[in-house]
């Protein structure tokens, strides 16, 4: 469990934003739609929105253009360390109920994660196993 310290002092830290989170942020905070954005680096809006919803990542040279047309670091687009957004003002205490859903929030997330590389290791091995039978 991470100390509630960390969670104030560093919003966008590995364990509450994932790099589609930080794109999500960065893209709003500069006022573009997914569309824009999209247009702006040479992709479908599809793209974008499966970045934002981490399906999938951009090759280094767009995420290299992204990082500039969104005023942020790559680093930070990447891992939330470097030049990004600042946290949001603080709105309030975060009560006990509202930390026990974050936390079993951020728990779903990284079982779905888990679930996801292991699917994709699984569908890996069939495709192994189909070759290897001639199908």
């Amino acid at each position: 469990m991470s100390n509630p310290q960390d969670e104030t002092s560093d919003w966008y830290s590995q364990d509450t934003a994932t790099f589609g989170d930080r794109i999500a942020a960065a893209r709003e905070q500069s006022g573009l739609t997914q569309k824009d954005l999209a247009r702006r680096l040479g992709v479908r809006t599809s793209t974008v929105r499966n970045w934002e919803d981490d399906m999938s990542e951009p090759r280094a040279n767009r995420l290299s253009m992204m990082a500039g047309l969104l005023n942020v670091s790559m680093m930070w687009l990447i891992n939330g360390k470097g030049e990004g957004l600042e946290a949001p003002p603080d709105t309030g205490e975060v009560t006990p109920d509202m930390r026990a859903i974050l936390n079993e929030l951020r728990e779903m997330r990284a079982d779905m994660v888990a679930r996801a590389e292991q699917m994709a290791r699984l569908e890996k091995r069939l495709r192994l196993v189909m070759l290897e039978s001639g199908e």
